[in-house]
């Protein structure tokens, strides 16, 4: 298994997101080894502030060491006011192969379920089985996991270093059979002159999930000017992933600005 590159340390950890589904967050990795090469906000906001240069130096995760004390200090502080922990926004819970950032990441959510914090995971890794555990993880946290599309080709070409589409569904398919509950980030979905798909068939296979976000690619050339008809490709699509979700009792969100005026 690979390592991380060093560790870091940090003056805090828990914070407001912002984000229009979020609520508190957490991000104690600096960097991501999926190396997704759609463009990716937080490489570019890393980038923005200084804290990485090139794509070479973002690909090389640091852990940051003082995690587990600084949840120790901030979770009585802020316990009351947070909803929920989103783990994480700027870099991976479950990084592929990383058992040095795993072990890590099961520790902090376990940290977190012992104040009663519930947390919600996203990533592009595998999500351990562990997860399952009650006794352990006794909140109803949210499981959630990364997925555009089931095509391999597009994932080595998108997502070089990310866990394979169908490891990623499996895992989620186990926490959803020990009955977590789970869900899916569609987005950055791709426009057709990217990958030529069908998203009724995406949707049927992640049709046990209890809540489904979908987003369009943001920031990318490809879309803006390499497909003219993309505002009317996503409303049409974001129309079908409603659709879907209303007959089937599914949870859903459109992510802001994915269905606009034509």
């Amino acid at each position: 298994m690979p390592e991380v590159a060093g560790f870091i340390q940090r003056k805090s950890m828990l914070y407001e997101t912002g984000v229009e589904y979020g609520d508190y967050t957490m991000n104690h990795v600096l960097g991501c080894a999926h190396g997704c090469l759609y463009p990716c906000y937080a490489f570019q906001q890393k980038k923005r502030f200084g804290q990485v240069s090139i794509y070479e130096d973002w690909r090389k995760p640091y852990l940051v060491s003082n995690t587990l004390e600084l949840l120790d200090c901030e979770i009585p502080k802020l316990k009351d006011k947070i909803t929920s922990v989103q783990l994480c926004f700027t870099t991976d819970p479950f990084m592929y192969g990383y058992k040095q950032i795993i072990d890590m990441s099961l520790a902090a959510i376990e940290k977190l379920n012992a104040e009663g914090i519930k947390c919600t995971i996203l990533t592009k890794g595998i999500l351990p089985l562990e997860l399952a555990d009650r006794k352990r993880f006794p909140i109803e946290n949210e499981y959630g996991i990364t997925l555009i599309t089931m095509n391999e080709d597009y994932r080595r070409k998108k997502e070089p270093y990310a866990a394979p589409y169908r490891e990623r569904l499996d895992a989620l398919s186990a926490l959803h059979e020990a009955g977590r509950k789970t869900w899916i980030s569609m987005e950055p979905y791709p426009t057709p002159n990217q990958i030529e798909q069908d998203i009724g068939e995406l949707l049927e296979a992640v049709s046990f999930a209890d809540r489904i976000i979908f987003g369009r690619t943001n920031y990318c050339t490809e879309v803006t000017k390499g497909y003219p008809k993309h505002k009317h490709f996503y409303n049409e699509n974001a129309k079908e992933v409603i659709n879907f979700c209303k007959a089937r009792g599914i949870a859903y969100h459109i992510k802001e600005k994915t269905i606009t005026k034509e």
